[in-house]
Parts: structure tokens; sequence; C-alpha cells
């Protein structure tokens, strides 16, 4: 069988596609923006063309995170090249946190001296020039979730893989009444989102905010040339929307670096529906980890009644979590039950 679906590729055209286009737009309105900025006198307008260099990079840094990711797993790296859109998307915010870190001094520094003056026709030009390119520029990168999959499964192993199937009908029968859906607060789309476009978007939103209040300022220093300092003010405010925009999704990136539960799914229901099929009489070893944003991993040992088909048991299982719950790398242990794994401290649930 293939582990390869033509839906995934095609998400993966589409993620590189849009990554192409808004670098070629990044670099060619950086450009402008950088001389319009320089004939303005504005740090502000510098610091949005910042803004964009650092954007152009981390679409780079996607580009080439998209391209690893989907080479084959090697002996050093039995899971692939997941991780590496994890590692390109940590890149690329380490990188915008430390330039917001040099405009925010460089805007202090102003406010200190006082010894600048702004071009307020350039100025405002070049901010309005901007507003207008990072729409454009969220409209290239915005995601359309649109649901394609299928899913398949192993029939006499433990370890199995997944495409994300919406419906199951196998020869043992149909599992969409075993259990009630872990997945909460997510819908089909929003697993179709590519974790490199989505931080791609999520720069291009903070630049539309950042040259919004470019361009306030802008106006604000066109009428009221004294009032100068709006420019490092704007800096200023940049700087916080920076912080709040990206820290969503560094605090997802860290999620997956430090092997933690996925988010929007509840553990404590996936091992209630683990006990829910015939046979299980206890769940322990549960471990569930992110490969990447979007491809979920689980392992698990199921002590099972010594009367219990293990190969039927372990049919059901497999096919529960794979086509329901959506998990891509699916390990399973079916093993005979006995009293001991009571009172065994390593087989007991988390508590918190």
């Amino acid at each position: 069988h293939c582990h390869t679906t033509k839906e995934t590729l095609q998400v993966d055209k589409r993620a590189r596609f849009k990554l192409v286009i808004a670098s070629v737009l990044c670099l060619l309105f950086m450009s402008g923006e950088i001389v319009g900025g320089i004939l303005a006198h504005s740090l502000a307008i510098v610091s949005d063309a910042a803004h964009l260099l650092t954007d152009f990079a981390s679409f780079m840094i996607s580009l080439m995170a998209l391209y690893v990711a989907a080479r084959q797993p090697t002996k050093k790296l039995s899971f692939g090249w997941y991780r590496a859109e994890i590692l390109g998307a940590l890149m690329s915010i380490l990188f915008l946190w430390v330039l917001t870190g040099i405009l925010f001094y460089l805007a202090v520094m102003r406010m200190v001296k006082d010894d600048y003056d702004i071009n307020s026709t350039v100025m405002l030009i070049t901010a309005a020039c901007g507003v207008a390119f990072n729409i454009v520029m969220g409209l290239t990168l915005h995601q359309h979730g649109h649901k394609h999959s299928h899913g398949h499964s192993h029939d006499n192993h433990s370890h199995s893989s997944n495409h994300q199937a919406k419906t199951v009908t196998s020869g043992y029968g149909s599992i969409n009444s075993e259990s009630e859906p872990l997945i909460k607060n997510s819908s089909d789309g929003e697993r179709d989102d590519n974790i490199n476009v989505k931080a791609a978007f999520i720069h291009v939103v903070g630049d539309l905010i950042q040259s919004v209040g470019v361009l306030i300022a802008a106006f604000i220093i066109y009428f009221k040339p004294e009032w100068k300092a709006a420019d490092p003010i704007c800096t200023f405010v940049f700087s916080f929307i920076v912080m709040v925009t990206t820290f969503t999704i560094f605090r997802d990136i860290i999620q997956v670096l430090m092997e933690g539960t996925p988010r929007g799914i509840d553990i404590t229901a996936v091992r209630q529906s683990f006990y829910k099929l015939p046979g299980v009489k206890d769940v322990h070893d549960l471990r569930l980890w992110s490969l990447s944003m979007d491809k979920i991993a689980l392992s698990v040992h199921l002590a099972v009644e010594p009367n219990a088909d293990p190969i039927r048991i372990l049919k059901l299982s497999s096919a529960m979590v794979q086509y329901k719950y959506r998990v891509a790398e699916t390990t399973i242990q079916v093993e005979e039950y006995v009293e001991e794994m009571m009172d065994c401290t390593h087989c007991k649930s988390p508590q918190s």
C-alpha cells in the first residue's frame, strides 16, 4: 500500500505555490519600501521594510521546510522529516523577535535624542502602498480548508497509518458508534492548514496592522509636523503587536517539540474510547504526541480478557484511532490482562 496520498501532495503543492508568490511580492515591495523609508527619514517605514525582510526570510525557511518534510524516512530519522516545518516556523519567529528588539531600541534612541525630521508626504504615500500590499499578501496566503481524505488499515500488524478518513466501514463492521469525537473545537479545514503557510499568514496580519499604524502616523505627521514622535511611537506599538500575533503559534511549536499531547485532543476521552472496545480490561502506557502540527502519533498497551480475540481488538482499536480520530502513526500492543497491573505504578494513568 502507499502512505502518500494524492490529497497530501496537493496540500503541499498549494502551500509551495502560495509561499513562492508571497516571496516574490514581498521582495519587490520591500525594495520599494526601503527606498521610501530612507527618503522620508521615517523609522516606522524602515521598520515596516525590516519586517518584510523577516517575512521574506521566513518564506524561504518555510519553502525549505516543505521540501525536506517530503523526504523519505532514513535509518537515523525513522519518522522522516516532519519536524523540519516546525523548526522552520520556530526560526522564523525567533528571527522576528530579534529584529523587533533592535527596532524597539532604535525607537527609544530617537525619542531620547529627538534629532530627526520626517518627510511626511513620502511617508504617507509609502504607508498607503504598504497597506494595499499587505492586503494582497493576506489574500494570497489565506487558506480555505476543503476536506478530502481516505484511510487504510493493517489487518495483521500492530503498527498502522492513516490519512484522515471521515467515515469508516471495514470487513469487521462500522466503528462510527464506538466512542465520542475526541477532537474539539477543530474543523476539517483547520486540519488541512499547513503550519508554514499559517505562520506566513500570521506575519502578514502583523504587517497589515503595522502598516495601518504607519499610515495613521503619516497622516498625523503630515497635518501636524510637530507631532513627529508618532513615528517612533508607531514602532513601539508594532513591537507589542508582533509579540501578540506570534505568541500563539510559538506556544504550539513548543508543545510539539516537548512531545506534549496535541492541542484539541482530550487524552482522557481517548482512554475511555479504548475501554469501550469489547474485551479490553485495562489501558496503560497511552502516549499521544505530534510529529508536526497536523500529524498525530499514538502508542498504547491494551490489556485484554483471556478469552478475547486479540486480532479483532487490534483491528477495532487501530481503525478507531486512525479513521475516526485522525492519528497518523499508531502503535498498539495487545497483551493479556493480569491482576498485578492494578497495582503497577508504571501502568497508572497520569493524574495531571
